[in-house]
């Protein structure tokens, strides 16, 4: 498997064996120990993942990540050790696609970070050069991109993952659950992961957020995108 993978941890030993571990798996790793050197090499350089710490010298994680997700939608994990609750949900909520608590064996770092490749590529691979409609936005599925009257929208890796759902099933209701396994691709986790890309979604999208329009809440059933905003045409 290939793919090029951003690890910002400054802790130059970790850092390296986690590389390590990766490279055996075929990807292609860059280092990085602080904040400061990682965003230029994350916004001019295309990544399939950046593993990000939280607790790096000068600017940390959180203020890297939202930097970061002003321009591009690079998947983020987060791999710390900081495990608060309010850590996750504001990590979450800023744009990371997927929170590891330090100690993490390398072993189950690498399987987590293939598990992230192989959900990408599987995505273009379904829906390569579809383009869909809905409203004045444009969502580029193959690009994993979304364009509002010509302009960019950044959206973060889980947040296009939730869209692309919705919309390609428009008018069918995913329970929380549903959503988690099919974007997160995990059967068990923290569930209220979803809601909260469900909420930065419709901040992003939404004329009201709290009456959306496009992401609706069936109640008992959970959330769909609404069929009558939508129109698709084939790139």
């Amino acid at each position: 498997m290939q793919g090029r993978i951003l690890i910002i941890e400054d802790t130059v030993e970790l850092a390296e064996l986690y590389a390590m571990y990766l490279r055996n798996e075929g990807f292609v790793c860059t280092l990085r120990h602080d904040a400061e050197s990682a965003l230029p090499a994350a916004l001019e350089e295309d990544w399939d993942l950046i593993i990000l710490d939280l607790n790096l010298p000068g600017m940390d994680g959180f203020q890297f990540l939202e930097q970061l997700r002003k321009h591009k939608p690079t998947p983020v994990m987060i791999l710390t050790a900081r495990e608060a609750d309010e850590d996750i949900i504001f990590g979450l909520g800023v744009g990371a696609d997927d929170f590891v608590v330090k100690p993490c064996p390398p072993k189950v770092l690498a399987a987590r970070v293939r598990a992230h490749i192989r959900r990408v590529e599987s995505l273009k691979a379904r829906n390569g050069g579809a383009l869909v409609k809905f409203g004045p936005f444009e969502l580029d599925v193959e690009g994993m991109y979304l364009t509002r009257e010509g302009q960019p929208v950044n959206l973060s890796a889980r947040e296009f993952g939730l869209l692309k759902t919705l919309i390609l099933h428009a008018g069918k209701p995913f329970t929380p659950e549903e959503l988690y396994h099919l974007v997160w691709g995990q059967d068990y986790g923290d569930i209220s992961a979803v809601g909260v890309y469900i909420q930065r979604l419709r901040k992003k999208i939404e004329d009201n957020p709290s009456s959306p329009y496009y992401i609706q809440t069936q109640y008992g059933l959970g959330y769909r995108f609404n069929p009558e905003a939508l129109s698709r045409e084939a790139s």
